[in-house]
């Protein structure tokens, strides 16, 4: 998991639209943190998205068989 917290940068070269890039500069966005959020959302959204497909088969196993027989423990929740 990529954490939010202050890390190291790496200088690199990017291509952007030079009208969306002239706005953000007039508005006073930080480009370069703008840049930073949006691809670590990106990343999370990927993750999860992998995530979520490497674990699908299991997925709809445990949800048959909590179905199927309830929740495991179920007995001993107090609410």
């Amino acid at each position: 998991m990529i954490a939010h917290t202050a890390s190291a940068k790496k200088a690199t070269n990017l291509s952007l639209s030079a009208d969306v890039l002239a706005e953000a500069k007039r508005l006073g966005i930080n480009v370069s943190q703008a840049c930073d959020e949006f691809l670590r959302e990106l990343v999370r959204a990927e993750r999860t998205r992998r995530w979520k497909a490497e674990n699908a088969d299991f997925i709809v196993e445990y949800n048959r068989i909590v179905e199927s027989e309830g929740l495991p423990l179920a007995e001993w929740r107090s609410f």
